[in-house]
């Protein structure tokens, strides 16, 4: 099943857009767009935080919110990439 985005202010110097992602109504992770401070990575996606299994130390970079969305489903489904 895929995860549900819902858009959510986060306090964070990083940028202005940020969503959490729902697995079944469940928090597991929160991704924030990166402002322009942020050079060649700004408008990418940022793995802010993750919750329960996708907790952790790596919070990669992401080119657009679906290869956001597919690398937390794959970490949900026991796969660590």
């Amino acid at each position: 099943m895929p995860v549900s985005l819902q858009p959510m202010c986060v306090s964070t110097a990083r940028g202005q857009d940020s969503f959490l992602v729902l697995d079944e109504g469940c928090l597991v992770a929160v991704l924030i767009r990166l402002s322009a401070e942020y050079g060649e990575d700004a408008g990418r996606w940022f793995y802010e935080a993750g919750f329960g299994a996708l907790d952790g130390p790596d919070h990669p970079v992401f080119a657009d919110l679906d290869e956001a969305t597919g690398y937390v489903e794959r970490r949900l489904a026991g796969h660590l990439t």
